[in-house]
């Protein structure tokens, strides 16, 4: 019985933790006892803060893309860019907005959230339970090809990411971005007592949106109302994130293995780096005079120009102008004049003047 006590613990030892988030999902639909941070987060080896300023500097609106973050007059837009959403492998759409509590689905009656509805786009979904975001629904239509539902996703919060799954959408009028599960909400900042009625107002949580049949979380892990097994939630994220990044030339090695260790081509620090002109910047060795290839290898707001990151200047387009949308202005690249800042109209794609 000693030796046989003895394998079980060792058993236990080697795959605990993966049998542990293999789960019934109804043990966790719990407004203050949801599934730990663990379950969905993304190895501590991905670049998580270069990421973040890459995606900050996406700049190709896709169609369809520009929206308020909430239906005040006068709200802050949020555009969602598909610079992206063209490689073969870790495509995915990216955009920067804030975060409001959804808990349509199971949780309707969520504190804060007299007007909640029984159902999600894709089944009725635990707030409490799946980490889900929400997306306008017309970008969701448009791109329904490749954004079947449940395709996984990441959100990147409080200097951390988080895995997810696209699980609703916004219907209303005006449609508005910026959403997702109480469980992803009170996950990204636990401290702040987040719920229906009382969201994260501020515009600087990162969401990237990954395309295609392969990058839906399979009925394997996950039915109408919750995930069941979250092992298979944050390999899927790891993969993907490791291609993607891979893409933005931010890791070498990677792979599509997701048990492949990343290692960062660049530094992430939070301390000032520095250029050839002595500019301080948050990402040392993409500062101003650093190679670069895109505007992705570059820090902050610095743009690539003839290989060298350098000073975009204050119009955030190519006329020089001011406007007050940063990358939205003269020159900036548009579907509609939604895309465009201040008083600048979409012409053959590009912001400019009336």
């Amino acid at each position: 019985m000693a030796i046989k006590s003895s394998v079980l613990a060792a058993y236990l030892a080697l795959f605990g933790s993966t049998l542990a988030q293999s789960v019934d999902g109804s043990q966790y639909n719990n407004p203050t006892a949801g599934p730990p941070a663990s379950f969905f987060a993304a190895a501590t080896t991905v670049p998580v803060a270069a990421l973040q300023s890459a995606a900050a500097k996406a700049s190709t609106a896709a169609k369809d893309a520009t929206y308020p973050i909430n239906s005040d007059g006068g709200a802050p837009k949020v555009t969602i860019h598909g610079d992206w959403s063209s490689f073969s492998e870790g495509a995915a759409f990216v955009w920067v907005a804030d975060m409001d509590v959804d808990c349509d689905g199971l949780d309707y009656k969520c504190k804060g959230n007299p007007d909640g509805q029984p159902g999600t786009n894709f089944g009725a979904l635990a707030a409490y339970e799946v980490p889900f975001f929400v997306i306008p629904d017309k970008f969701g239509t448009t791109y329904q090809n490749i954004l079947p539902g449940n395709n996984v996703g990441a959100v990147i919060c409080n200097g951390k990411m988080f895995y997810g799954i696209y699980g609703d959408s916004d219907g209303d009028t005006p449609q508005a971005i910026g959403e997702a599960s109480w469980l992803m909400a009170r996950t990204c900042f636990p401290n702040d007592d987040l719920n229906g009625n009382s969201g994260h107002g501020a515009v600087d949580v990162t969401y990237i949106l990954f395309t295609g049949s392969d990058a839906v979380l399979p009925s394997s892990a996950l039915n109408k109302n919750y995930v069941t097994n979250f092992s298979t939630l944050r390999s899927m994220g790891d993969k993907l994130i490791t291609a993607l990044a891979k893409n933005l030339n931010l890791v070498s090695g990677g792979g599509s293995s997701t048990s492949t260790t990343l290692t960062t081509q660049v530094s992430t620090t939070t301390s000032s780096g520095t250029g050839s002109t002595g500019t301080s910047c948050s990402w040392a060795g993409h500062c101003i005079g650093s190679s670069c290839s895109s505007d992705s290898d570059c820090s902050d707001n610095l743009v690539c120009t003839s290989g060298k990151c350098a000073s975009s200047g204050s119009s955030g387009g190519s006329s020089g102008g001011s406007c007050s949308w940063a990358g939205h202005c003269a020159g900036a690249s548009c579907s509609s004049g939604d895309d465009c800042s201040d008083a600048l109209v979409c012409s053959s794609g590009k912001c400019a003047s009336a």
